[in-house]
């Protein structure tokens, strides 16, 4: 490499003398050097003059090819020091909802503002399609609702929204501070096929088959915004979470279910196999974000304190 790097400054300069000064070593390195590679090739690269040098014929597509080589060999060198430091690369991210200023998006966008090389890809996935995804190396992290158990995944909860109820807002609770399971009990739950509806459909269930009547439930393959378009049509309530009701539906009002247990907590998984520095990053600052009080507040601010 030493000997490329000084034909080529002596190509650039056509002394021995400047550049050898260029590179700081001594002129009968940089002439011994070239001479030993033009034996190496077996092909005569420079013309020696009374004054410099000239390149032959030869010489210049010799020069002009190893130019272009080093400079193909300097960006891997350094773009491979990038995708090391998780300063470019991609995060592919299963995500249920991105709602402006909700935790997930505001994590997301001080990721962004971080890591500016790093191409995110979002896509929207049931958990049971999104943890396949991540297995199978399609995705680097799903975000779902709950806490799975995933035995060949690693998953960490890492933050937590409040259970909504939306309703029409001409339905004869839409006036309170709040709903009781067995207030709603007896209304038609609306549930999407694909995001977070097959968790939601089975936690309708868990509150509601054991101590009411089986509760009625309708699927569609629908998107999030349909759904609550449908309710305030009015097709049937759906449960939501603290993030969604940020949209505004004039016709829909959300409420939160107070005998929840507690609040809808949402987890990462990702694959223990998948070492990505763009993945460890974005886990290192969901694990900070997660430790501050309200998602809210810990985005108005710096995260570190």
């Amino acid at each position: 490499m030493a000997s490329l790097i000084q034909t080529l400054a002596v190509a650039e300069h056509l002394n021995f003398r400047h550049a050898a000064n260029v590179l700081g070593v001594s002129q009968s390195s940089v002439s011994t050097r070239v001479k030993l590679l033009e034996q190496d090739l077996g092909i005569l690269l420079f013309e020696r003059l009374p004054r410099g040098v000239r390149l032959t014929e030869a010489g210049r597509h010799f020069v002009d090819q190893v130019a272009v080589g080093i400079d193909h060999l300097d960006h891997a060198v350094k773009t491979a020091g990038l995708l090391a430091r998780g300063e470019q690369g991609h995060l592919r991210i299963s995500a249920y909802a991105l709602i402006s200023n909700g935790f997930l998006a505001c994590l997301l966008n001080r990721y962004r503002e971080m890591h500016p090389g790093v191409d995110i890809k979002i896509a929207e996935r049931s958990a049971g399609d999104a943890v396949k995804q991540v297995r199978d190396g399609h995705l680097d992290v799903a975000l779902v609702l709950g806490a799975p158990d995933i035995p060949d995944c690693h998953s960490k909860p890492i933050w937590t929204e409040q259970l909504m109820i939306a309703l029409p807002a001409a339905h004869p609770l839409a006036d309170g501070a709040g709903v009781l399971w067995q207030d709603i009990s007896a209304e038609t739950f609306l549930v999407r096929y694909g995001g977070t509806g097959p968790q939601l459909y089975d936690l309708i269930l868990l509150r509601l088959a054991e101590r009411w009547p089986r509760p009625s439930i309708q699927r569609f393959d629908v998107d999030r915004l349909t759904l609550i378009s449908m309710v305030e049509q009015g097709y049937g309530v759906t449960l939501a979470t603290e993030a969604t009701s940020q949209i505004r539906f004039p016709g829909v009002v959300f409420l939160p279910v107070l005998d929840e247990p507690g609040p809808v907590v949402f987890s990462a998984v990702w694959s223990p196999n998948n070492r990505a520095p763009a993945l460890r990053d974005f886990l290192d600052l969901a694990k900070k974000a997660s430790a501050q009080p309200r998602p809210s507040e810990s985005f108005s601010k710096p995260l570190a304190r």
